[in-house]
């Protein structure tokens, strides 16, 4: 039993913090319901509205409309007019949860909070008896990782990040290019539809998303473009590509370590690989100012980290951080890296990282 005194103040304000987190949990996946009925799209576009007109403008069940609506405006997400008995999402509130908003959509990361709900006693079983839970257990993962990343993507991959490398006008003359762990493939597709000169080739290990990459390349009728199922940890390629990317894809790999290798392995010389990665420290205190800090180391215990210590692997975790991130390059190889930022971006760290 304790004998450490009890400080009254600090009890109350740590209740407050629960009450919180109680709030925010629920709220959260009540945001994700919004979001995927698109209640909150349909809603910007109205008036001040009830619940009955919000359910019919977006084919919706009213009294489930009108449940939802009440917790999203004890949030303070919605406004309500008790007088006429109104809802209202304002357009500043908009501009962080509808599609139009693009990489400022918050709603779209509250569907892990789902996601990872589904997983939590294998995660629990893991706490106890070590190992991890496999990839396979996320059955939406994938797709949601793809509606997140298609924002980015489509906002500022050509415009901001691929200035970042140097190689717009090697891109235009035509070069080849690799995506590393390319999920659904749309940055891959992106790209070779913008530089119809060169050959994208993106890397896989998951079924799912080679076959939605080939899609999207069909669709857009791409010829430049190419989809392979292949754990890059296997990846045994000589002086094969000018430039390799990598988005967010790194900290998850089981074998991280001979990944940076083997992508240093296949860069030709003049080559750049561009690693996008969780912007944070590998030291905890320093991330204690960071907007998004509780939520990267949770979603790195439900889903990073133990995917990787599912295979056996190095278990990086979301916020492996830049002091590891730069010594596991430079390990891997790249003796010049440089570290840049993207307004607004406030996940992640852009690596642009060469060899001799």
């Amino acid at each position: 039993m304790t004998t450490e005194s009890i400080d009254g103040q600090k009890m109350q304000a740590f209740a407050g913090t629960m009450l919180g987190i109680l709030n925010g949990g629920v709220v959260s996946l009540i945001v994700s319901v919004a979001h995927r009925t698109g209640l909150f799209d349909r809603m910007a576009a109205l008036p001040p509205s009830t619940s009955a007109e919000i359910a019919d403008a977006a084919s919706l069940n009213e009294r489930y409309v009108r449940e939802a609506l009440g917790c999203l405006t004890m949030a303070g997400i919605i406004e309500y007019n008790p007088a006429g008995k109104t809802y209202h999402l304002p357009p500043e509130h908009a501009a962080f949860v509808t599609r139009a908003a693009g990489p400022n959509n918050m709603a779209t990361m509250t569907q892990f909070t789902a996601l990872f709900g589904q997983v939590e006693d294998q995660v629990v079983e893991s706490f106890r008896n070590g190992g991890g839970v496999p990839y396979s257990a996320f059955r939406t993962f994938q797709t949601l990782m793809a509606e997140e990343s298609a924002q980015v993507v489509d906002a500022t991959l050509i415009s901001t990040t691929l200035p970042l490398t140097g190689m717009t006008d090697r891109l235009q003359s035509g070069i080849d290019v690799l995506d590393v762990g390319c999920g659904k493939g749309h940055a891959i597709n992106v790209m070779a539809r913008e530089y119809p000169n060169g050959r994208f080739t993106g890397y896989d290990f998951a079924e799912e998303g080679v076959a939605a990459g080939k899609a999207e390349a069909h669709d857009w009728g791409l010829k430049n473009a190419k989809f392979v199922r292949k754990d890059v940890a296997t990846m045994d390629e000589a002086a094969a590509y000018d430039l390799i990317t990598a988005f967010d894809s790194i900290h998850d790999q089981a074998y991280p370590t001979k990944v940076l290798a083997n992508i240093a392995r296949a860069l030709r010389p003049g080559g750049v690989f561009l690693m996008v990665d969780i912007a944070a420290s590998s030291n905890l205190e320093e991330n204690a100012q960071h907007p998004l800090g509780a939520v990267l180391y949770g979603i790195s215990t439900m889903h990073c980290m133990t995917v990787s210590l599912a295979l056996g692997g190095e278990g990086l975790g979301t916020c492996w951080g830049t002091q590891l991130a730069l010594q596991k390059l430079a390990d891997a190889g790249f003796t010049s890296v440089d570290i840049k930022r993207v307004p607004g971006d406030i996940m992640n760290a852009y690596y642009v990282a060469r060899k001799d």
